[in-house]
């Protein structure tokens, strides 16, 4: 497995684990291809062929073959996945 996240990335990771947990205490974030871009979904467990990765708290799930950078764009926190070696999105202030 070739991904990599970025600091906003696993930031946004955590509390959608953290959230997800507080309704189902066996879910847990699922990093998948569709089609041509990558998708999180929620799962009670890994499929045949995911990872399990440990972001400080939280487990997530992530289909091998996946490869790039998690990354986040703006509106609304969208994880997106990133060729290896881009430069993180910048995270804007919202003070």
């Amino acid at each position: 497995m070739t991904v990599e996240f970025t600091e906003w990335a696993k930031d946004i990771l955590q509390r959608a684990d953290a959230g997800a947990r507080r309704l189902n205490p066996d879910a847990r974030v699922r990093l998948v291809r569709s089609g041509q871009v990558m998708e999180a979904t929620l799962s009670d467990q890994p499929g045949p062929e995911d990872d399990v990765v440990s972001i400080g708290a939280a487990t997530i799930f992530v289909e091998r073959g996946l490869e790039g950078l998690v990354d986040i764009e703006e509106p609304h926190d969208r994880l997106v996945l990133k060729p290896l070696g881009s430069q993180p999105n910048i995270r804007e202030d919202h003070d």
